[in-house]
């Protein structure tokens, strides 16, 4: 794990890192408009039935005599009557004389558009029986962020960061234009999923490229700016999303912005330990010497050569190959394990989150506030998460995170409907819990797995101050260094295997003749 040696050699976090952390991190402010888009552009106006086309509404409490009452004394959402009940009503307010048949809506809707002018619920009428079709168009967008996450980290991980990214940004900026223009429900899912499988990539390829460019000490500040610019992304939505009501202008407005991110993409360095990895120690020097330069640091970057990567990354370079397959996660014990752990942190993490952000229209409160609010309760969340992070590690910062956010929502599940101030106080702090844990496993998963495969918790070893593992090899070794640290058995860590533990002996065996060589060489 010599890269971060190399790394610090052409300038550390200097001109080039800040540069394109920069960069890199900005399309994340529109990303998080993207995933709760829905908030607005799905936004349930007040509604009721519409009356028969001969009706004439210009008439005095003629609508009123075709809309029955529910029991709080409210126009029923979903029914109307068979023919207009004129007369006097019962208290009770659910029909006129006893007489009044009800039947579904035949005729369609009349939506209040004081809030929201035009929303897909409006647009395409998702209520009432069909209803189930605006969380439709939601969870395909999640199925489209499931398949991107499992495509583009595979991409990433065969033909680079930058290349990938190159491609999510465009992809984004295309589904998303589509989405705004599309002329049927079934197409605009369409590109709602399309547009959730690109931003997955982005996401995943952001932190990655980010943190394999960065030197150790500076990873839990870089992962932490990226959970600040997405928090004031949902700043961002709040206010845009009151400035443009009307959900065809809104979905073009945080789309369109992805066509520049796709432009000044092409200029961004590809990660040069992405490179090494894969055995391209010519790019590797190119991206490190152009980085130092970039960083001023031109004598250092003109003393690299390529003796000097194969003797820092010899071992990066003889067990790098042939390992960078995600098959590894399920047939290396300690790769499995890992892959486990987190698998199911991004599953509790993903699922709370989501399931409070989703619906804020059920708070019961402004959905512009709501939305400010839970934006604003990330920021000292986030920030009581980096100490942690920073201070105590990453293994008590997410499962501290995770524990107050499970408290949070079970408290909030017992508390009584009537209670909205009591309720929206507890889905906030949840909130801000889950997201310093996203903030958390964002930089935990970075940092475990080896960069071959990094583009796929109380038993998580942890990783402050640790280098990256670069190959599986390196992850197998820190974990059989942890089970020793804990006075675990011999016999505990021969899962392993004994071939690889012959590797090990060899590549040992090969160091004091390879060091031999080299001095006969100079001499």
């Amino acid at each position: 794990m010599a890269f971060n040696d190399l790394l610090l050699q052409v300038g550390g976090a200097g001109r080039f890192q800040q540069i394109q952390v920069t960069l890199v991190v900005l399309p994340l402010l529109l990303m998080a408009s993207h995933n709760t888009l829905q908030n607005f552009t799905a936004a349930v106006p007040t509604h009721h039935c519409r009356p028969p086309a001969d009706t004439n509404l210009s008439k005095d409490r003629e609508l009123d005599a075709w809309l029955p009452r529910d029991g709080q004394g409210r126009p029923e959402s979903c029914l109307r009557f068979t023919s207009p009940q004129r007369g006097l009503p019962f208290p009770n307010g659910t029909e006129t004389n006893g007489t009044g048949a009800t039947e579904p809506c035949a005729h369609g809707w009349i939506y209040d558009n004081s809030t929201f002018p035009s929303t897909i619920v409006m647009e395409w009428d998702l209520v009432c029986s069909r209803r189930a079709l605006r969380q439709l168009a939601q969870s395909l967008y999640m199925v489209g962020v499931l398949l991107g996450a499992m495509i583009f980290g595979h991409l990433a991980d065969r033909l680079g960061r930058r290349k990938v990214l190159i491609l999510n940004y465009l992809q984004t900026a295309v589904s998303g234009t589509c989405a705004a223009f599309a002329p049927n429900f079934p197409v605009y899912c369409a590109f709602r999923l399309l547009s959730g499988m690109s931003l997955a990539g982005i996401s995943l390829n952001c932190m990655t490229l980010n943190v394999e460019w960065m030197p150790i000490h500076t990873r839990a500040c870089v992962g932490t700016l990226i959970g600040y610019v997405y928090s004031l992304g949902q700043f961002l939505l709040a206010g845009v999303a009151y400035a443009v009501p009307h959900w065809r202008y809104l979905q073009l407005l945080v789309s369109v912005p992805f066509f520049a991110f796709f432009i000044y993409s092409w200029f961004f360095i590809e990660s040069a330990r992405w490179y090494s990895s894969s055995g391209r120690l010519d790019l590797t020097l190119k991206a490190l010497q152009r980085v130092a330069w970039i960083n001023g640091k031109r004598e250092e970057g003109a003393s690299l050569s390529m003796e000097v990567l194969r003797a820092s990354l010899q071992k990066e370079l003889t067990l790098g190959k042939g390992q960078a397959s995600a098959v590894e996660l399920l047939r290396c014990p300690a790769l499995r394990r890992l892959f486990l752990c987190l698998s199911m942190l991004w599953f509790a993490t993903s699922f709370a989150y989501y399931g409070l952000v989703m619906d804020l229209q059920g708070f019961g409160v402004s959905i512009y506030l709501i939305q400010v609010i839970f934006g604003a309760v990330d920021l000292p969340a986030k920030l009581v998460g980096f100490l942690v992070i920073n201070s105590m590690g990453r293994r008590p910062a997410q499962m501290a995170s995770l524990l107050l956010a499970g408290v949070c929502i079970l408290i909030n599940g017992v508390v009584p409907q009537d209670q909205s101030i009591v309720r929206t106080s507890l889905a906030v702090l949840g909130k801000g819990c889950l997201a310093a844990s996203f903030n958390c496993i964002f930089l935990y998963t970075g940092e475990l797995y080896p960069t071959v495969i990094r583009a796929a918790t109380a038993f998580l070893p942890e990783t402050l101050g640790q280098p990256l593992p670069d190959t599986v090899q390196d992850v197998e070794d820190r974990w059989a260094s942890t089970q020793r640290q804990q006075g675990l058995s011999p016999g505990h860590t021969s899962r392993l295997g004994g071939k690889r533990r012959q590797q090990r002996q060899e590549r040992k065996q090969m160091v004091p003749l390879q060091a031999s060589a080299q001095a006969k060489d100079g001499l």
